[in-house]
């Protein structure tokens, strides 16, 4: 079996560690690292996953996943240098951050591979983008998406589009959890309750996205079913363009994005 290191256990590492389990893989083949001994002890615990440093992960694993904040990889990179077996795989989890900073990084061969995911990943539906770099191999992108798919779904992409995937889909389920705060906003505004308002707008974000899933119509002729002429939809959906939701959201994705480079590019001139 091959044995995976999970550096840094915050909510994505600590989702790919359940989610592996989930899957079958036996925690004898995991050990993770994290920072805060309290947080370690109690993880480990409860997954019965070893817990250790960046050496002893390094050294015990085939496959070393950086789950750590963008700014606090450099530390990382200097510790696994020291420890990293040749040949070891190394996916990084770190958004904007490319394979090259890896490969610059670490022993000359390394095989880098860099993924995108989200948070869904904590309910096992994470939407994830892998990427390879230039020493890592079909066999090495197929043992990434296997490893990613046990938390959810995943896409191969070109590293070009990264910073493209950051901002729709690693971003993404943030706009989503903002148009629902609106949306139930404006149920209290129209005299429901939160509990009530919340549950109404849940459940048909819910069976929304399961439509989405399950039909191969546009999502254009999806919401065209419910927009009946001169109804209660078409005067909602006249509002939105009358104030410019469309024009704002596509706005701010590029904006995500220009973050996620220069995110990327702050971290390799340090």
């Amino acid at each position: 079996m091959t044995r995976i290191a999970v550096l840094g256990a915050g909510k994505i590492g600590e989702a790919l560690l359940s989610g592996l389990l989930a899957a079958g893989r036996p925690a004898a083949d995991l050990v993770f690292t994290e920072r805060h001994p309290e947080r370690a002890a109690e993880l480990s615990g409860r997954l019965g996953v070893e817990s250790t440093d960046v050496a002893g992960a390094a050294a015990k694993a085939d496959v070393v996943v950086v789950a750590v904040k963008p700014q606090d990889i450099a530390p990382v990179l200097t510790e696994l240098k020291a420890a990293l077996t040749p040949g070891t795989l190394v996916v990084s989890l770190c958004a904007g951050l490319p394979t090259a900073l890896f490969e610059g990084g670490l022993p000359e061969g390394t095989p880098v591979v860099r993924v995108m995911p989200n948070t869904p990943m904590v309910v096992g539906e994470a939407m994830s983008a892998v990427s390879g770099g230039s020493h890592a191999s079909a066999e090495h992108l197929a043992l990434t998406e296997e490893l990613l798919g046990s938390v959810g779904r995943v896409v191969r992409v070109p590293e070009s589009q990264q910073d493209a995937v950051t901002a729709l889909s690693g971003s993404g389920p943030a706009y989503f959890f903002y148009l629902v705060e609106a949306m139930i906003d404006a149920g209290i505004l129209l005299g429901l309750p939160r509990a009530v308002a919340a549950d109404l707008i849940v459940q048909s974000a819910f069976g929304a996205a399961t439509m989405l899933r399950a039909s191969d119509d546009h999502p254009v002729l999806l919401r065209e079913a419910v927009t009946s002429p001169a109804g209660t939809t078409i005067a909602a959906i006249r509002e939105l363009e009358r104030h410019g939701v469309r024009a704002a959201l596509i706005d701010a994705i590029e904006a995500a994005r220009d973050r996620s480079v220069e995110l990327g590019r702050s971290v390799q001139n340090r």
